[in-house]
């Protein structure tokens, strides 16, 4: 997925991350690697909260019946993980991976350096789609590697109770761990609660949870005396210290849970980019727009020949960090 809301710094600070919180905000629409009539919904990063552990990005393509076609583009230093819940989109990147993106299978792309893919919905007409398009920032550790990619589709299911599920998508939970390789600690789980049912999600006290709401409009017990729906298309921080949250489903609920260790440095993200400073976003964008360069840095993407999204033009003044405080 490629960004085109790219003209502004991210100057903006995370709600504190030293309790529990509830704060509940609604997603933007935000435009999609030139693509007309797709509606996508960004739930993360906003201004109170750019980050939850190590996810940056949290974008909704759906549900609607559109074209997909976002040719392609590169990215550095995060890692993509692609959840469907309707259609089939098509991957192909740099590493020859082309695959059908559908329900049931995780896909995760792990930029390292440098790393480009497209993506474009089957058939030549407009198509039933909806997923989960979300990223993951790399630590120092690894954000300078090879980049490399991943298929799932044995993934753990917990039961909950009363009928409720969860289906591991990365990281751990409740005891159960993906097969996804992963480099921070984090949680990427699908719940689903039938109608009726009440379940306690279990969490690790250290980690930052927030819950994304998919379908269905969830109680969730934020404290023994207050509560707070959780539509569709909003996100709802939880903070730390919690060993648990309560929800209560009236009718058939599926919502996301993003949780992980807060994150171990600040970072610039601009475009499909994270870094940690001006100088690296600007040497990426620069790669990027020399063919060579980009050939060397970013390689080619099978199936393509000269098709790209051109990146955006950098702001006027300095790109800064997403401050935690």
């Amino acid at each position: 997925m490629t960004r085109l809301d790219a003209g502004g710094i991210d100057t903006e600070s995370p709600a504190d991350c030293d309790g529990p919180r509830a704060l509940l905000l609604e997603a933007r629409e935000v435009p999609l690697g030139g693509v007309r009539g797709m509606a996508v919904h960004r739930s993360l990063p906003q201004r109170p909260l750019p980050m939850v552990g190590a996810w940056c990005l949290l974008d909704r393509f759906g549900p609607q019946t559109a074209r997909m076609r976002v040719e392609p583009h590169p990215h550095i230093g995060l890692q993509t993980v692609t959840w469907p819940f309707v259609g089939e989109v098509r991957h192909r990147d740099v590493l020859g991976s082309d695959v059908v993106v559908r329900r049931g299978a995780l896909n995760l792309m792990t930029s390292g350096a440098g790393i480009a893919h497209s993506e474009y919905s089957l058939g030549d007409d407009a198509v039933p789609l909806d997923a989960l398009q979300l990223w993951v920032a790399l630590p120092e550790s690894r954000r300078h590697g090879d980049a490399a990619f991943e298929r799932h589709e044995n993934l753990p299911v917990i039961e909950l109770g009363g009928g409720a599920a969860a289906t591991v998508a990365v990281g751990s939970f409740a005891g159960a761990t993906s097969p996804a390789t992963m480099y921070t600690p984090i949680a990427g789980v699908e719940v689903h609660i039938p109608t009726g049912a009440s379940v306690v999600l279990p969490l690790d006290p250290a980690w930052e949870y927030a819950l994304v709401g998919v379908d269905g409009a969830p109680e969730v017990m934020t404290d023994a005396e207050a509560s707070t729906i959780l539509d569709d298309q909003s996100l709802l921080y939880l903070g730390i210290r919690r060993s648990g949250i309560e929800i209560h489903a009236d009718r058939d609920t599926t919502l996301f849970v993003l949780g992980g260790e807060p994150f171990e440095s600040d970072i610039v993200m601009w475009w499909n980019f994270v870094g940690r400073t001006h100088e690296e976003i600007v040497a990426a964008r620069d790669a990027w727009e020399d063919p060579a360069a980009a050939r060397a840095r970013f390689g080619h993407v099978t199936g393509h020949d000269d098709e790209r999204i051109p990146a955006p033009p950098l702001p006027a003044v300095r790109l800064t960090q997403r401050r935690r405080r």
